[in-house]
């Protein structure tokens, strides 16, 4: 039988052996023992060639490396497929521009949000011609990119862009597209499918219309093989699609924010031990190239309006939750009524946080 597993309810990894793949809120430990992390390098490697890298190539990957995504592992597939390769993390604009220089790289891969402010610093604060890095290929993943993000960036930068999908369990890139494509095209096949967003079973292609969330089925995996992920990335299909679109939405109790997984279940349960807090709203935007993140916070005690001890309890205790940066916005009315926290994503990305309400 199989099991379904989300993000909130991911198996405990104490018992798990070997490397271990940790999420940056330790709410997924994957194990990738050794067949299993060369099974993950092997599917990344024909991954990045299926998205035109080739042995001329030199690659730079400006993706992190604390489990979502595994720049490393990325790094270490593309050296298997190209002339070179290298991890240089999310590392400053200027930073980046001089490990690309000093590797003489002909490929990025990036986030679509950091390859669009590495171009926006490159033009307003650099004044450098994007042309002059002569890159071929810019690969992009972890996030769900703005409109025209591809098309700018081919045009901008000369270079063919793709847009991969990794496993947001295990970072490992399974799947990958040309922005004129409508489907992924997974590496293998049995990889990648679609459930409705409250009933555990998958669908069958061509796809009838409605909400869908994207699931992993790693049948590579030596403990997870015989699961059925649910990513939390889900799309509306118009029906008839031939295969599983490019993510466009997410669902379920995990927010994706700068390419994390941000678990709003774990910020209710902090807020929640902390005095004189009515209510509170996540709320995320994107303005310009990058994510962001602030908690509009109301207190029940004019007191505590002005009190900076109290916001700086509540920003100290996100910052021990996620290195994402979240903004502690206080409202200046109070109220006595104590209401659930919210979330409102003005990117209109997040659908909800309860998939059998979503349909």
């Amino acid at each position: 039988m199989t099991a379904w597993i989300t993000r909130a309810a991911f198996p405990a990894g104490r018992g798990a052996a070997g490397l271990l793949s940790v999420s940056p809120e330790a709410d997924v430990v994957a194990p990738l023992a050794g067949p299993d992390r060369d099974t993950a390098r092997d599917l990344a490697a024909e991954t990045l060639r299926a998205a035109g890298i080739g042995p001329s190539d030199r690659v730079v990957v400006a993706l992190n490396d604390d489990g979502e995504p595994a720049g490393s592992l990325v790094a270490q597939a593309a050296a298997d497929v190209a002339q070179a390769a290298a991890s240089v993390g999310p590392r400053g604009r200027m930073r980046l521009n001089a490990a690309l220089e000093a590797v003489g790289a002909t490929a990025l891969v990036a986030t679509p949000t950091g390859a669009m402010d590495f171009l926006a610093r490159l033009h307003l604060e650099f004044l450098l011609d994007p042309l002059d890095l002569e890159l071929r290929h810019i690969l992009l993943v972890g996030e769900i990119p703005s409109p025209n993000t591809a098309a700018q960036l081919a045009s901008e930068f000369e270079a063919s862009v793709r847009e991969l999908y990794a496993d947001p369990f295990l970072g490992v890139p399974i799947a990958q597209r040309a922005p004129s494509d409508a489907v992924l095209t997974p590496i293998r096949d049995g990889l990648l499918g679609l459930a409705p967003p409250g009933k555990d079973a998958l669908l069958d292609a061509p796809y009838e219309e409605g909400l869908a969330e994207i699931v992993v089925t790693p049948a590579w995996h030596s403990t997870l093989g015989g699961a059925a992920l649910r990513t939390g990335h889900a799309v509306r299909l118009t029906g008839g699609e031939p295969g599983v679109p490019a993510p466009a939405h997410t669902v379920g109790e995990h927010v994706l924010v700068r390419g994390r997984w941000l678990s709003v279940p774990k910020i209710a349960s902090a807020l929640a031990r902390i005095d004189g807090l009515a209510t509170w709203d996540l709320r995320i935007r994107r303005e310009g190239t990058l994510d962001a993140a602030a908690l509009h916070v109301t207190f029940t005690r004019d007191t505590l309006v002005k009190n900076p001890m109290w916001r700086s309890r509540i920003a100290q205790a996100l910052y021990a939750l996620t290195p994402v940066s979240v903004d502690v916005v206080v409202e200046p009315e109070v109220s006595e009524d104590r209401r659930p926290g919210t979330v409102t994503d003005e990117r209109g990305h997040h659908l909800g946080r309860d998939r059998s309400q979503l349909s």
